[in-house]
């Protein structure tokens, strides 16, 4: 216990604020997205098939720019401008939810949240490994997100409170949202000091040929392995979707992505810490077994109680893996090169993202949402081969 309360206060104040600037937006995020896939079901009129385009090339549009920002915070040697420019775009995006008439405007409205996701993305991750000590970055990455994670939970109990409040009023929760980030950016801009020399030395162009082979062996086995894990992991608005077609009602359904959520949040800190000390490829393979377990869980469930139960599963699956892969990345990329780093990993996860959320739409809407869940099982058992190229210990 004692070493655990040591290892907290050995964490730099500057990753608890970035912390906390991404509990407040992961607030207003998860107030809109818990409710989004619903909203374009039933108000909208949306097909399946298109929300899965929409959520995939949305979360690949983030994923995708974090290369873009993470190569420019390395070129000037600053991260927190790119970060704030991220935040502000994201909470500019807000209001655009709530004035949203059709599938087109949430499209956009989209679109500009998570080009703000991708642009602060990687300067961000980049600083955390900045600020903190090398022997203590599995328990820094871990702890922030812990507090994005709440953000996340509770962005979708705020919204089912005043989905029974308002009497389902979609829009007033989603004017609601504004609120909490545009406190994000004040929190970013004004509470946050970054340190003078976040990176040792600034490059001309850290994408060179050079500097690419610089990223060394172990990076470039870490980047494919993330690319490959994205793949058996596609959107979260599926467990919202499964969890209506069980016959869970509307006002309630954002209590699933709060049951996973809270597992995640739990479970972030102490897996991150635990990556400080065990194996990593271990880990890994924990993380995707869980996920078996969990698809399998969600395919066969027919009730609330089996949709909570493999909600749960996926977020230990997600509180073992997410803080894991970022304190790899930055564990084996050289610190001038880190948020490049970030960024490509983002990148090809972008990529595995959109395939994976495009598929699983197209095989709920051909052969049904068990065909979806089971199909997740199969690419995890696949990725479990390729994790043998994972390092032992990044």
């Amino acid at each position: 216990m004692s070493s655990r309360f040591a290892t907290l206060r050995r964490i730099p104040r500057g990753v608890w604020i970035i912390g906390f600037v991404s509990l407040l937006m992961d607030i207003s995020s998860e107030m809109i997205h818990s409710l989004l896939p619903l909203f374009m079901a039933t108000a909208l009129g949306t097909p399946v098939v298109v929300i899965g385009l929409i959520e995939g090339l949305a979360e690949a549009t983030a994923l995708c720019v974090k290369v873009f920002s993470g190569v420019i915070s390395d070129y000037i040697g600053k991260r927190k401008g790119l970060a704030a420019l991220g935040y502000g775009l994201g909470a500019v995006s807000k209001p655009l939810f709530a004035l949203a008439s059709t599938s087109g405007m949430v499209f956009s409205a989209r679109i500009i949240d998570r080009l703000g996701k991708g642009i602060r993305g990687a300067p961000r991750d980049a600083l955390v490994a900045d600020v903190t000590p090398p022997d203590i970055r599995g328990a820094a990455y871990g702890l922030r997100q812990t507090l994005d994670t709440t953000g996340s939970f509770l962005g979708p109990l705020l919204a089912v409170g005043l989905m029974l409040l308002w009497h389902n009023d979609f829009r007033s929760v989603y004017w609601v949202a504004v609120i909490p980030a545009f406190l994000a950016v004040g929190l970013l801009c004004f509470g946050l000091h970054e340190p003078r020399k976040p990176v040792e030395h600034r490059r001309s162009n850290p994408i060179k040929k050079e500097n690419l082979k610089r990223l060394g062996r172990d990076c470039w086995q870490v980047i494919g392995l993330g690319a490959v894990f994205t793949l058996a992991r596609f959107s979260e608005a599926f467990l919202v979707l499964r969890a209506q077609e069980v016959g869970i009602p509307l006002a309630l359904i954002p209590l699933v992505m709060v049951a996973m959520y809270v597992v995640f949040s739990v479970t972030a800190y102490p897996f991150g810490r635990l990556s400080d000390t065990l194996s990593h490829r271990r880990l890994l393979q924990m993380g995707l077994l869980v996920l078996i377990a969990a698809d399998i869980t969600l395919a066969m469930s027919q009730g609330w109680q089996g949709i909570i139960a493999g909600v749960a599963l996926w977020g230990v699956h997600m509180g073992m893996t997410q803080g894991l892969f970022n304190a790899m990345v930055a564990r084996t990329a050289p610190a001038d090169l880190r948020g490049t780093a970030f960024g490509i990993f983002s990148l090809l996860s972008g990529a595995g993202l959109l395939l994976a959320s495009l598929g699983a739409g197209l095989l709920w809407d051909i052969w049904g949402s068990a065909s979806t869940f089971y199909a997740g099982a199969l690419l995890c058992l696949l990725t479990l081969l390729v994790t043998r190229f994972a390092p032992e210990k990044a």
